[in-house]
């Protein structure tokens, strides 16, 4: 029995020493541990990485989207997974991908129209200061392809039929504000013709009534327009870039067919949100261009009708900003316009 005031045992005096003492390490501990730096993150990439794409599933930009996600997932032993966001020209999924948190686990696959963009939509956000570079994967040109009805074969033919029936050809675009729209208007600007511009909801439409004669011209991605020239129901009229293609040596670049330095590529890159690390841009880069490299990659792509491009991450950077204003100033003489 205890009496009127309470009395440890040896017992109690011993176990409250004891937790006297354990308590009093536990808080030494405690101490110890806040005085070290925090337990360094695991290296990058430690969980899949999303690719956005901007595009619908099944076309050209989506097709070196899923090659260039199985090629990281090959050299940075995490799964690329491609996100394919479409809508607005291509402006939805890019401002979805550009407002994720830069940690490396949100890529965005862009396409030369995304400079053309900056011109001709009131964008959610800056295509130059909002994003940070990667690496441009892919390059190419357009092809200027007509209906063989309309007798078109050469730039000098186009140029004439025009100028002689002004706002009587028929342009096809897969949409207002895309890529193919800006070379087409860069071109009418550079020989001073006007022709009749007819939008499609993709690229598909707008071949399909190239191929019916609705429309008399459109200035095409390869791929889409390959086959049908091979198989006799389209004319190759020119290629948009300076070097002429491979798969089609004969035909010549629009620079050589009288309007010197006309050079609208048909491209691809890899971006990431503002503020993306280093380390992550230096990893991807190098990733993507040691796989460029391989003979296999540039044959995969040139079934797409482009090249491999590869090269830093500033060189990137310096095609959109220059891209972005060229368009801007063609946008401010009145064309690219978006009804």
């Amino acid at each position: 029995m205890f009496s009127k005031e309470t009395t440890l045992t040896q017992v109690d005096r011993s176990e409250f020493c004891l937790s006297r003492r354990a308590v009093l390490r536990g808080a030494a501990a405690a101490v110890a541990a806040a005085a070290l730096p925090a337990p360094a993150q695991g290296a990058w990439p430690s969980r899949p990485v999303r690719i956005v794409v901007p595009f619908a599933a099944g076309g050209g930009s989506d097709a070196i989207a899923r090659f260039t996600a199985s090629r990281l997932n090959a050299a940075l032993k995490q799964p690329f997974v491609v996100d394919n966001r479409p809508g607005a020209g291509g402006n939805l999924g890019t401002e979805q991908g550009l407002h994720s948190a830069p940690d490396g686990y949100t890529l965005t696959l862009i396409a030369s129209s995304y400079s053309v963009n900056a011109a001709v939509y009131n964008l959610g956000f800056d295509p130059v200061a909002d994003m940070t570079p990667i690496v441009q994967i892919s390059n190419g040109p357009l092809l200027i392809v007509a209906n063989p009805k309309t007798n078109i074969k050469t730039i000098g033919d186009l140029i004439q039929k025009a100028k002689t029936n002004p706002d009587k050809i028929n342009y096809a675009t897969s949409g207002a504000g895309g890529v193919a729209h800006a070379a087409t208007e860069l071109f009418m600007d550079r020989v001073g013709i006007r022709m009749t511009h007819i939008p499609y909801k993709g690229a598909a439409p707008a071949m399909s009534d190239t191929l019916a004669g609705t429309c008399d011209v459109y200035f095409s991605s390869v791929a889409i327009a390959l086959p049908h020239i091979r198989a006799g129901k389209l004319v190759a009229v020119a290629v948009t870039t300076p070097t002429r293609l491979n798969a089609l040596p004969n035909v010549p670049t629009v620079a050589e067919s009288g309007i010197p330095g006309f050079d609208v590529p048909h491209w691809h890159g890899l971006i990431g949100p503002k503020g993306l690390s280093q380390e992550v841009v230096a990893k991807v880069n190098s990733a993507v261009n040691a796989f460029l490299k391989a003979p296999d990659a540039n044959e995969h792509l040139q079934r797409d009708g482009v090249s491999a491009a590869g090269g830093t991450p500033s060189l990137l950077q310096e095609r959109i900003a220059r891209e972005v204003a060229g368009w801007k100033k063609l946008a401010a003489k009145g064309r690219l316009k978006v009804d």
